[in-house]
């Protein structure tokens, strides 16, 4: 039985690291080109694009993972199928289940491993990615300057130019700058034919030096009057000089780590810390104002007994509104009114604004909860999927890359897409969070039970004897009616012809 079991294991993680070893390839791929803009261009060397695809590669375990084992699954199974290895081993005693137990403590085994990377190593993955994304979009921005599109050089300046040329690309064509001014609006448009880069190692200034263009600039004024008569300034000019201060933007360390923590760099421990936290401030903070706007609404208080003299001498309790409103004059009803409508208004808003606030802080904890809970269904689904490729594979009978791939990729479909669904509606509280990630496990689990019992017992998988009754029950009422409907066309013929051959009688009489 030990050569068996080798045999299977053998089988199983050779087509598991090779899948597994594909989709990575697949994905970092995919990776670059999703952040291409980020990182070309830059002038970054090569380390700093490895560090980022090294630490970007743990974050797609729980695609990755999943995936690897269904393809596995059902190309190993598949496998035995088409060359009658199970037929064999079933000749010899040894049963489906018998065959799957070394892979069932193999699976065991990788929901440890997968339960440890999505524990201890996304998190930290995570975080320096986050880091390395906020550094590189500081870094080096006179290399920033692409082509075709707009690249932001501090805080104030956005260029564009339609072709970079030159030994360092310092030379520029067809330039469009737009620069904030001081009050921190875009009012200012400078567009130039060429342009030219300078800098020097001595200082940290770029000198961008613009010929043959015109500058233009809205200008603000502080009269209407003013704005008609000037409303812009316009000049053409033969060169202009633009010095950039890099100082604050060429000295980057890719090795500097952030305090910014979100629920995604978070561990079970943390997660569960951060969860209560966030509950014990949520309901304080509904409490809070709760009783703020119930003092505002003035209903905890009662008036004094003689406040002024034009009011009832006697506390606010039995004295209706219209009594206290016509105490007032005339020429302050009016005012009374409009401030009771702004206050009004203002609660309204002001609820509004909590209102989005509550849904703010509903989601952020339901993602928090979402990710605390995924840790553990991503463990369960890789075992789940297993038990449903595993004896799939084995029903269809194929092995290599073919339909076997084909399989898997619509299995595994179905999972991911029910659970970026279930996920999604959990944000809003619709699911419960903690629940929605074990969702898609919860439906395919059934599936692979039923599976694993049908091809263990040699059973056809998609045979249903109940549905085969019902079937046969609704063709013998069908057969029963026609027959019924022809015994009665045929009574209703002969009925007519008796008629005719009785009418043809009497007018031969």
């Amino acid at each position: 039985m030990k050569i068996l079991d080798r045999y299977v294991l053998t089988q199983f993680l050779t087509n598991f690291l090779g899948a597994l070893s594909i989709l990575v390839l697949i994905f970092v791929f995919h990776t670059i080109f999703t952040y291409i803009d980020e990182l070309a261009g830059r002038g970054l060397e090569l380390w700093i694009i490895g560090k980022f695809l090294i630490y970007f590669i743990p974050q797609l375990i729980p695609i990755i993972m999943p995936l690897a084992v269904v393809i596995a699954s059902v190309m190993t199974f598949g496998s035995f199928a088409e060359s009658y290895e199970f037929a064999a081993m079933k000749a010899s005693g040894i049963s489906l289940l018998r065959v799957m137990r070394p892979l069932v403590v193999l699976m065991a085994l990788l929901s440890l491993g997968t339960f440890f990377l999505a524990n201890n190593v996304i998190p930290v993955a995570y975080r320096e990615v986050y880091t390395l994304r906020g550094n590189i979009a500081k870094v080096k921005p006179a290399m920033a300057i692409s082509e075709g599109v707009f690249s932001n050089i501090g805080e104030d300046i956005s260029i564009k130019v339609d072709k970079k040329h030159g030994d360092n690309d310092q030379f520029l064509e067809n330039v469009l700058i737009h620069k904030k001014t001081p009050d921190r609006v875009n009012r200012i448009v400078i567009k130039a034919k060429e342009g030219e880069l300078r800098s020097t190692k001595r200082n940290n200034f770029l000198q961008l030096i613009l010929k043959d263009g015109s500058y233009y600039e809205d200008v603000k004024t502080n009269t209407y009057e003013s704005q008609e008569r000037l409303p812009f300034a316009k000049v053409h000019f033969q060169q202009y000089v633009i010095n950039l201060d890099l100082s604050h933007l060429n000295n980057v360390d890719f090795n500097e780590k952030t305090d910014a923590t979100t629920y995604r760099m978070m561990n079970v421990k943390q997660l569960n810390y951060a969860i209560d936290s966030l509950r014990t401030d949520f309901k304080q903070s509904i409490t809070d104002y709760g009783v703020n706007m119930f003092k505002r609404t003035g209903f905890h208080a009662q008036l004094p007994e003689q406040k002024a003299d034009n009011l009832p001498k006697k506390t606010t309790k039995g004295v209706s509104l219209q009594e206290v409103f016509a105490k007032f004059p005339d020429n302050n009803k009016i005012t009374l009114l409009e401030m009771a409508a702004n206050t009004n208004q203002s609660q309204v808003d002001n609820v509004e604004y909590r209102q989005s606030e509550v849904e703010y802080h509903y989601k952020l904890m339901n993602l928090h909860i979402l990710n605390f809970s995924d840790k553990f269904a991503l463990t369960v689904a890789c075992f789940v999927l297993f038990f449903v490729a595993a004896p799939l594979g084995a029903f269809i009978r194929k092995g290599g890359i073919g339909l076997p791939l084909v399989v898997a990729m619509v299995l595994f479909l179905a999972y991911y897409f029910i659970g970026l669904f279930v996920k999604n509606v959990a944000e809003n509280n619709t699911i419960n969070p903690a629940l929605a990630p074990w969702i898609p496990a919860l439906i395919l689990l059934p599936f692979g039970v039923y599976l694993t019992a049908r091809v263990a017992t040699d059973k056809e998988v998609f045979h249903f004897p109940l549905s085969h009754k019902i079937m046969r029950w609704i063709e013998d009422k069908i057969k029963n009616l026609k027959q019924r409907r022809k015994h009665k066309l045929h009574k209703i013929n002969r009925l007519k012809r008796m008629k005719r051959f009785t009418k043809h009688n009497r007018l031969l009489k």
